[in-house]
């Protein structure tokens, strides 16, 4: 895990600014399996503001612990804006939190196609107040971990600019 000390700096950041502006977080983890969690509750003091994580690494996953609709899954696939908007979206309806993320992918080895290499990864951030940013990664085939890893640092990225933006009204 080259990156590793960036996303715990990351991670120690968004902790400390959640906390100065009360807000809670929880997570939406497909891909990463509990990586970006992982990360967060590594720091003393995470409790103040990690509400929850879910890993919902399969279709029924996303479905029964989520609340993703099939439809959803059957239309545009699991690695898809429109799944990882519903899982940031569920995230923040079956939490008390009031930032969440979606992380949904391919860290291969295998499993990519054509259409979704591996390497592909979808990630949204979503705020209470709807204010929502989406990020679509194309990394490659860099191997399993280093897509993981990126997959968590650029959530934390998302998360923290949605943590220091202003409210929308």
């Amino acid at each position: 895990m080259s990156n590793s000390g960036e996303v715990m700096e990351l991670a120690r950041q968004l902790l400390d600014i959640c906390r100065k502006r009360n807000i809670m977080i929880a997570t939406a983890e497909s891909c990463t399996g509990g990586l970006l969690a992982a990360a967060l509750t590594e720091l003393p003091g995470s409790s103040d503001v990690f509400e929850r994580g879910f890993v919902t690494y399969s279709n029924d996953a996303k479905i029964e612990l989520l609340g993703i609709f099939p439809i959803t899954l059957k239309q545009h696939g699991a690695v898809s804006e429109e799944t990882a908007m519903e899982m940031a979206h569920c995230a923040l309806v079956r939490s008390e939190a009031g930032l969440a993320v979606g992380i949904t992918g391919i860290a291969g080895p295998g499993g990519g196609t054509a259409d979704k290499p591996v390497g592909l990864v979808h990630i949204v951030a979503k705020r209470y107040d709807g204010h929502t940013l989406h990020r679509e990664l194309q990394l490659g085939d860099i191997g399993r971990s280093a897509v993981r890893m990126e997959s968590v640092k650029n959530a934390l990225e998302m998360l923290l600019k949605l943590a220091t933006a202003p409210a929308e009204h």
